[in-house]
Protein backbone atom coordinates (compact mmCIF):
# COMPACT_ATOMS: atom_id res chain seq x y z
CA UNK A 1 0.00 0.00 0.00
CA UNK A 2 1.14 3.45 -0.70
CA UNK A 3 -0.14 6.42 0.32
CA UNK A 4 0.50 9.68 -1.58
CA UNK A 5 -0.61 13.68 -0.64
CA UNK A 6 -2.09 15.63 -3.08
CA UNK A 7 -4.00 18.76 -3.81
CA UNK A 8 -7.45 19.33 -5.89
CA UNK A 9 -9.68 22.40 -6.42
CA UNK A 10 -13.10 22.12 -5.87
CA UNK A 11 -13.27 22.34 -9.52
CA UNK A 12 -11.48 19.81 -10.48
CA UNK A 13 -13.18 17.18 -8.01
CA UNK A 14 -16.50 18.54 -9.08
CA UNK A 15 -15.07 18.02 -13.10
CA UNK A 16 -14.04 14.07 -12.16
CA UNK A 17 -17.26 13.47 -10.81
CA UNK A 18 -18.67 14.77 -14.15
CA UNK A 19 -16.90 13.01 -15.95
CA UNK A 20 -17.17 9.90 -14.24
CA UNK A 21 -13.59 9.30 -13.01
CA UNK A 22 -14.30 10.07 -9.77
CA UNK A 23 -16.80 7.38 -7.86
CA UNK A 24 -18.07 7.49 -4.56
CA UNK A 25 -17.71 4.61 -2.61
CA UNK A 26 -20.30 4.18 0.42
CA UNK A 27 -18.67 0.97 1.49
CA UNK A 28 -16.31 2.72 3.73
CA UNK A 29 -18.87 5.80 4.63
CA UNK A 30 -20.51 6.09 8.24
CA UNK A 31 -24.05 5.93 6.74
CA UNK A 32 -26.00 7.73 3.82
CA UNK A 33 -28.10 10.32 5.78
CA UNK A 34 -27.37 13.74 4.51
CA UNK A 35 -26.19 16.59 6.86
CA UNK A 36 -28.65 19.11 7.76
CA UNK A 37 -28.94 22.03 6.63
CA UNK A 38 -27.07 23.98 9.36
CA UNK A 39 -24.25 21.89 8.92
CA UNK A 40 -23.94 22.09 5.09
CA UNK A 41 -24.40 26.12 5.45
CA UNK A 42 -21.51 25.96 7.78
CA UNK A 43 -19.60 23.83 5.75
CA UNK A 44 -19.61 26.19 2.71
CA UNK A 45 -19.22 29.37 4.62
CA UNK A 46 -15.70 27.24 6.14
CA UNK A 47 -14.50 27.26 2.05
CA UNK A 48 -15.78 31.03 1.58
CA UNK A 49 -13.96 32.37 4.35
CA UNK A 50 -11.02 30.44 3.44
CA UNK A 51 -10.16 28.20 6.03
CA UNK A 52 -9.05 24.27 5.91
CA UNK A 53 -11.21 21.73 6.49
CA UNK A 54 -9.73 17.85 6.80
CA UNK A 55 -8.73 15.95 3.90
CA UNK A 56 -10.31 13.46 2.31
CA UNK A 57 -9.18 10.36 0.86
CA UNK A 58 -9.65 8.57 -2.85
CA UNK A 59 -8.26 5.25 -4.13
CA UNK A 60 -6.71 4.80 -6.62
CA UNK A 61 -6.39 1.46 -8.71
CA UNK A 62 -5.47 0.34 -12.05
CA UNK A 63 -8.33 -1.42 -13.85
CA UNK A 64 -6.49 -3.86 -16.65
CA UNK A 65 -9.79 -5.30 -18.04
CA UNK A 66 -10.65 -1.17 -18.76
CA UNK A 67 -6.64 -0.56 -19.26
CA UNK A 68 -7.75 2.43 -17.03
CA UNK A 69 -7.34 4.14 -13.36
CA UNK A 70 -10.10 4.05 -11.37
CA UNK A 71 -10.24 6.56 -8.94
CA UNK A 72 -13.23 6.12 -5.54
CA UNK A 73 -13.66 8.67 -2.91
CA UNK A 74 -13.72 6.54 0.16
CA UNK A 75 -14.00 9.34 3.01
CA UNK A 76 -15.22 12.76 2.91
CA UNK A 77 -18.80 11.76 1.49
CA UNK A 78 -20.86 14.53 2.77
CA UNK A 79 -18.39 17.00 2.25
CA UNK A 80 -18.11 16.28 -1.35
CA UNK A 81 -22.17 15.99 -1.67
CA UNK A 82 -22.24 18.95 0.10
CA UNK A 83 -19.90 20.78 -2.33
CA UNK A 84 -22.26 19.36 -5.37
CA UNK A 85 -25.40 20.71 -4.28
CA UNK A 86 -24.20 23.92 -3.37
CA UNK A 87 -22.65 24.16 -7.04
CA UNK A 88 -25.60 23.42 -8.33
CA UNK A 89 -27.80 26.11 -5.87
CA UNK A 90 -29.55 23.12 -3.85
CA UNK A 91 -29.51 25.07 -0.93
CA UNK A 92 -27.76 28.75 0.20
CA UNK A 93 -26.28 29.56 3.44
CA UNK A 94 -28.21 30.10 6.32
CA UNK A 95 -26.62 31.14 10.00
CA UNK A 96 -25.73 34.57 10.44
CA UNK A 97 -22.71 34.55 8.33
CA UNK A 98 -22.40 37.83 5.96
CA UNK A 99 -23.01 35.48 3.05
CA UNK A 100 -26.65 34.48 4.73
CA UNK A 101 -28.98 33.47 1.59
CA UNK A 102 -26.63 33.53 -1.03
CA UNK A 103 -26.76 30.55 -3.58
CA UNK A 104 -23.71 29.89 -5.46
CA UNK A 105 -25.36 31.67 -8.33
CA UNK A 106 -25.46 34.55 -6.24
CA UNK A 107 -21.70 35.22 -5.26
CA UNK A 108 -19.93 37.94 -6.85
CA UNK A 109 -17.00 36.99 -9.74
CA UNK A 110 -14.14 37.31 -6.85
CA UNK A 111 -15.88 34.56 -4.21
CA UNK A 112 -16.81 32.51 -7.37
CA UNK A 113 -13.13 31.87 -8.57
CA UNK A 114 -12.29 31.89 -4.94
CA UNK A 115 -14.38 28.92 -4.13
CA UNK A 116 -14.13 26.94 -7.20
CA UNK A 117 -10.33 27.36 -6.76
CA UNK A 118 -10.25 26.32 -3.07
CA UNK A 119 -7.71 24.11 -2.98
CA UNK A 120 -8.81 20.54 -0.77
CA UNK A 121 -5.69 18.29 0.42
CA UNK A 122 -6.38 14.45 -0.40
CA UNK A 123 -4.58 11.80 0.56
CA UNK A 124 -4.58 9.05 -2.49
CA UNK A 125 -4.23 5.28 -1.53
CA UNK A 126 -2.49 3.41 -4.49
CA UNK A 127 -1.78 -0.34 -4.33
CA UNK A 128 -3.93 -1.22 -1.52
CA UNK A 129 -6.60 -4.27 -1.00
CA UNK A 130 -10.04 -3.47 0.32
CA UNK A 131 -8.97 -4.84 3.90
CA UNK A 132 -5.85 -2.85 4.23
CA UNK A 133 -7.78 0.47 3.50
CA UNK A 134 -10.04 -0.95 6.13
CA UNK A 135 -7.20 -1.06 8.90
CA UNK A 136 -5.84 1.82 7.80
CA UNK A 137 -8.68 3.78 9.26
CA UNK A 138 -8.82 1.58 12.07
CA UNK A 139 -5.45 2.48 13.14
CA UNK A 140 -5.81 5.94 12.17
CA UNK A 141 -8.51 6.43 14.78
CA UNK A 142 -6.84 4.43 17.31
CA UNK A 143 -4.39 7.01 18.09
CA UNK A 144 -7.29 9.80 18.27
CA UNK A 145 -8.22 11.24 21.92
CA UNK A 146 -11.15 9.89 23.23
CA UNK A 147 -14.10 12.49 22.78
CA UNK A 148 -14.99 13.80 25.86
CA UNK A 149 -19.31 14.19 26.68
CA UNK A 150 -19.84 17.47 24.42
CA UNK A 151 -17.71 16.29 21.80
CA UNK A 152 -19.90 13.20 21.25
CA UNK A 153 -22.86 15.12 21.42
CA UNK A 154 -21.70 17.35 18.80
CA UNK A 155 -20.63 13.79 16.69
CA UNK A 156 -23.90 11.79 17.29
CA UNK A 157 -26.49 14.93 16.80
CA UNK A 158 -26.36 16.67 13.41
CA UNK A 159 -29.62 18.37 13.76
CA UNK A 160 -30.52 22.32 14.06
CA UNK A 161 -30.11 22.34 18.02
CA UNK A 162 -26.35 21.37 17.75
CA UNK A 163 -25.94 24.33 14.81
CA UNK A 164 -27.69 26.54 17.28
CA UNK A 165 -25.52 26.56 20.06
CA UNK A 166 -22.57 26.44 17.00
CA UNK A 167 -23.92 29.97 16.33
CA UNK A 168 -23.68 31.20 20.07
CA UNK A 169 -20.40 29.98 20.06
CA UNK A 170 -19.11 31.52 17.38
CA UNK A 171 -20.54 34.64 18.39
CA UNK A 172 -19.46 34.60 21.62
CA UNK A 173 -15.51 33.39 20.62
CA UNK A 174 -14.15 36.46 21.21
CA UNK A 175 -15.31 37.79 24.66
CA UNK A 176 -14.44 33.67 25.96
CA UNK A 177 -10.99 34.14 24.86
CA UNK A 178 -10.20 37.53 26.37
CA UNK A 179 -12.24 37.46 29.57
CA UNK A 180 -10.20 34.37 30.21
CA UNK A 181 -13.50 31.96 30.25
CA UNK A 182 -11.66 29.35 27.90
CA UNK A 183 -8.06 28.33 26.62
CA UNK A 184 -7.90 27.41 22.73
CA UNK A 185 -7.59 23.71 23.77
CA UNK A 186 -10.95 23.89 25.86
CA UNK A 187 -12.83 25.60 22.66
CA UNK A 188 -11.34 22.61 20.70
CA UNK A 189 -12.95 20.49 22.71
CA UNK A 190 -16.26 22.16 23.10
CA UNK A 191 -16.20 23.52 26.45
CA UNK A 192 -17.97 26.60 25.29
CA UNK A 193 -20.68 24.56 23.32
CA UNK A 194 -20.87 22.88 27.06
CA UNK A 195 -21.54 26.17 28.86
CA UNK A 196 -23.75 27.24 26.27
CA UNK A 197 -25.74 23.84 26.66
CA UNK A 198 -25.72 24.52 30.21
CA UNK A 199 -27.05 28.10 30.22
CA UNK A 200 -29.85 26.89 27.85
CA UNK A 201 -31.28 23.97 30.25
CA UNK A 202 -31.29 26.62 32.98
CA UNK A 203 -33.46 29.00 30.93
CA UNK A 204 -36.05 26.13 30.41
CA UNK A 205 -35.50 24.71 33.74
CA UNK A 206 -34.72 26.91 36.30
CA UNK A 207 -32.09 25.71 39.09
CA UNK A 208 -31.37 21.73 38.44
CA UNK A 209 -28.83 19.44 38.64
CA UNK A 210 -27.57 18.31 35.72
CA UNK A 211 -25.71 15.19 34.04
CA UNK A 212 -24.19 14.34 30.79
CA UNK A 213 -27.65 13.01 30.04
CA UNK A 214 -29.84 15.58 30.46
CA UNK A 215 -27.87 17.40 27.99
CA UNK A 216 -28.32 14.98 25.57
CA UNK A 217 -31.47 14.98 26.00
CA UNK A 218 -31.68 18.64 25.34
CA UNK A 219 -29.95 18.02 21.92
CA UNK A 220 -32.34 15.00 21.12
CA UNK A 221 -35.35 16.94 21.97
CA UNK A 222 -34.30 19.54 19.53
CA UNK A 223 -32.08 17.67 16.88
CA UNK A 224 -34.60 17.42 13.83
CA UNK A 225 -37.16 20.82 15.57
CA UNK A 226 -36.31 24.36 15.36
CA UNK A 227 -36.26 25.38 19.02
CA UNK A 228 -39.40 27.41 19.63
CA UNK A 229 -37.68 30.71 21.36
CA UNK A 230 -34.27 29.63 19.27
CA UNK A 231 -34.11 33.48 18.49
CA UNK A 232 -34.93 34.76 21.80
CA UNK A 233 -32.52 32.51 23.30
CA UNK A 234 -29.71 33.64 20.79
CA UNK A 235 -30.40 37.24 22.14
CA UNK A 236 -31.08 37.09 25.53
CA UNK A 237 -27.65 35.30 25.75
CA UNK A 238 -25.38 37.56 23.97
CA UNK A 239 -27.30 40.29 25.42
CA UNK A 240 -26.29 39.11 28.62
CA UNK A 241 -22.70 38.70 27.41
CA UNK A 242 -22.54 42.39 26.13
CA UNK A 243 -23.36 43.74 29.39
CA UNK A 244 -20.81 41.26 31.07
CA UNK A 245 -17.73 43.21 28.66
CA UNK A 246 -18.86 46.16 30.63
CA UNK A 247 -16.74 44.59 33.71
CA UNK A 248 -13.38 45.11 32.87
CA UNK A 249 -12.17 44.11 36.32
CA UNK A 250 -14.00 40.80 35.69
CA UNK A 251 -11.44 40.04 32.93
CA UNK A 252 -9.71 36.69 34.05
CA UNK A 253 -11.27 36.78 37.51
CA UNK A 254 -12.85 34.10 39.10
CA UNK A 255 -16.20 34.98 38.28
CA UNK A 256 -15.26 33.89 34.89
CA UNK A 257 -14.91 30.37 35.62
CA UNK A 258 -17.53 28.44 33.42
CA UNK A 259 -19.76 27.13 36.20
CA UNK A 260 -19.86 30.85 37.80
CA UNK A 261 -20.15 32.92 34.17
CA UNK A 262 -22.75 30.19 33.76
CA UNK A 263 -25.08 31.51 37.10
CA UNK A 264 -23.85 35.70 35.97
CA UNK A 265 -25.90 34.92 32.56
CA UNK A 266 -28.47 32.89 33.80
CA UNK A 267 -28.85 35.76 36.59
CA UNK A 268 -28.89 38.75 34.30
CA UNK A 269 -31.19 36.96 31.77
CA UNK A 270 -33.82 36.50 34.05
CA UNK A 271 -33.50 39.57 35.62
CA UNK A 272 -33.85 41.50 32.39
CA UNK A 273 -36.92 38.59 31.14
CA UNK A 274 -38.42 37.07 33.86
CA UNK A 275 -37.70 33.48 33.17
CA UNK A 276 -40.50 31.15 34.00
CA UNK A 277 -38.81 28.45 35.11
CA UNK A 278 -37.21 30.41 37.46
CA UNK A 279 -40.18 32.61 38.73
CA UNK A 280 -41.90 29.17 39.73
CA UNK A 281 -38.56 28.42 42.31
CA UNK A 282 -37.83 32.13 43.52
CA UNK A 283 -39.17 35.23 44.80
CA UNK A 284 -36.73 37.97 43.95
CA UNK A 285 -36.71 41.46 45.80
CA UNK A 286 -36.76 43.36 42.61
CA UNK A 287 -35.32 46.39 42.35
CA UNK A 288 -37.10 49.55 40.89
CA UNK A 289 -34.47 49.05 37.61
CA UNK A 290 -34.69 46.18 36.60
CA UNK A 291 -32.24 44.58 34.91
CA UNK A 292 -30.26 48.06 34.49
CA UNK A 293 -26.41 47.36 36.62
CA UNK A 294 -26.21 49.90 39.18
CA UNK A 295 -22.68 51.92 39.76
CA UNK A 296 -21.40 49.73 42.16
CA UNK A 297 -22.45 46.48 40.73
CA UNK A 298 -18.91 45.91 39.35
CA UNK A 299 -17.27 46.31 42.63
CA UNK A 300 -19.56 43.53 44.43
CA UNK A 301 -19.47 41.09 41.72
CA UNK A 302 -15.62 41.57 42.11
CA UNK A 303 -16.10 40.75 45.55
CA UNK A 304 -17.45 37.42 45.21
CA UNK A 305 -14.56 36.41 42.10
CA UNK A 306 -11.99 37.76 45.31
CA UNK A 307 -13.81 35.44 48.03
CA UNK A 308 -14.12 32.94 45.48
CA UNK A 309 -10.03 32.61 44.90
CA UNK A 310 -9.73 33.29 48.69
CA UNK A 311 -11.76 30.37 49.70
CA UNK A 312 -13.55 32.32 51.96
CA UNK A 313 -15.31 29.85 53.97
CA UNK A 314 -16.85 32.50 56.68
CA UNK A 315 -17.98 35.65 56.40
CA UNK A 316 -20.24 37.36 53.51
CA UNK A 317 -20.13 35.76 50.83
CA UNK A 318 -19.44 31.89 52.59
CA UNK A 319 -22.50 30.46 51.38
CA UNK A 320 -21.30 31.94 47.59
CA UNK A 321 -18.18 30.29 47.92
CA UNK A 322 -19.32 26.84 49.09
CA UNK A 323 -21.51 27.09 45.78
CA UNK A 324 -18.31 27.09 44.08
CA UNK A 325 -16.97 24.02 45.31
CA UNK A 326 -17.20 20.35 44.19
CA UNK A 327 -20.31 19.05 42.15
CA UNK A 328 -20.85 22.82 41.01
CA UNK A 329 -23.57 21.17 38.62
CA UNK A 330 -25.78 20.54 41.56
CA UNK A 331 -28.96 22.75 42.33
CA UNK A 332 -27.74 23.19 45.66
CA UNK A 333 -24.63 24.91 44.62
CA UNK A 334 -26.51 26.63 41.80
CA UNK A 335 -28.87 28.01 44.34
CA UNK A 336 -25.66 29.56 46.70
CA UNK A 337 -24.32 30.91 43.95
CA UNK A 338 -27.19 32.52 42.31
CA UNK A 339 -27.92 34.00 45.54
CA UNK A 340 -24.75 35.85 45.60
CA UNK A 341 -24.82 36.67 42.41
CA UNK A 342 -28.54 38.09 42.26
CA UNK A 343 -27.50 39.98 45.65
CA UNK A 344 -24.38 41.80 43.94
CA UNK A 345 -26.77 42.46 40.90
CA UNK A 346 -29.13 44.62 43.97
CA UNK A 347 -31.92 41.87 43.25
CA UNK A 348 -31.70 39.62 46.11
CA UNK A 349 -33.58 36.53 46.55
CA UNK A 350 -36.82 36.99 49.52
CA UNK A 351 -37.84 33.32 49.26
CA UNK A 352 -37.09 30.48 47.52
CA UNK A 353 -40.60 28.69 46.56
CA UNK A 354 -39.65 24.96 46.16
CA UNK A 355 -38.97 23.89 49.57
CA UNK A 356 -36.64 20.84 48.15
CA UNK A 357 -34.51 23.24 46.60
CA UNK A 358 -34.03 25.26 49.87
CA UNK A 359 -33.28 22.30 52.00
CA UNK A 360 -29.64 21.97 49.70
CA UNK A 361 -28.25 25.56 51.09
CA UNK A 362 -25.35 24.70 53.71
Amino acid sequence: MHLGNNNYSIAEIIAMLERKELEINRDYQRGSRLWPSGARSYFIETILEKFPFPKIYFYEVYDRIKGELRRELVDGQQRVFTIQDFRKDVFAVSGESKYKGLKFSDLDEEQTADFMSYTVSVDVIRNATRAEILQMFRRMNAYTLPLNAAEKRHSTFQGNFKWFVNDISMELSEFFSKFGVFTDRQVIRMADAELISEIILSMENGIVSTTPADLNLLYKTYDDIVLSLDQDYHKQIVEAVREITRFRSLENSYLMKPYALHTLIVAMIHLKHRLPALEKQLVLRYSDQLGIVGPRTEDRLVALAQAHEAKESEGPYSEYYWGCQAGTNRAGRRLARLKGVLDALGNPIDTVLDENLADLLP
